[in-house]
């Protein structure tokens, strides 16, 4: 089996990409070039940012049709996020919202990619 697993967004410009991730999730970028760039998200997972104009084979798919979701350790968390990313100027397409798999928001990335954080509900 691999050391790392990757989680991959295809995105209209990486660099760009991978500054608001890098500033979202306070990870450093450790690759960036014009087509693909990198951040780690935490040990053995890694973010990676592919552009959709040169992924191949080309990608059919949109933006928001899956989501990236983080856990937190508490609804204060998950509040105190998502202030913080409002006031970032990102998307809330659900304000903090308790539902049967506990405490979520979801926002979107400049992209359209949608980024949920939760607490479950038995945290």
């Amino acid at each position: 089996m691999p050391d790392f697993s990757f989680l991959i967004l295809y995105v209209d410009n990486p660099p760009s990409s991978a500054t608001f991730y890098a500033g979202l999730l306070g990870s450093p970028i450790v690759e960036q070039s014009p087509t693909f760039a990198m951040l780690p998200l935490r040990e053995g997972v890694m973010l990676g940012l592919w552009s959709r104009h040169t992924v191949e084979p080309a990608a059919a798919g949109a933006a928001g049709c899956s989501e990236v979701a983080f856990t937190v350790a508490d609804a204060g968390e998950v509040q105190r996020l998502h202030d913080d990313w409002k006031a970032r100027g990102l998307r809330i397409t659900q304000a903090p919202t308790r539902m049967d798999f506990g405490t979520t928001f979801v926002a979107l990335d400049p992209d359209g990619h949608r980024l949920r954080v939760f607490v479950p509900q038995d945290a």
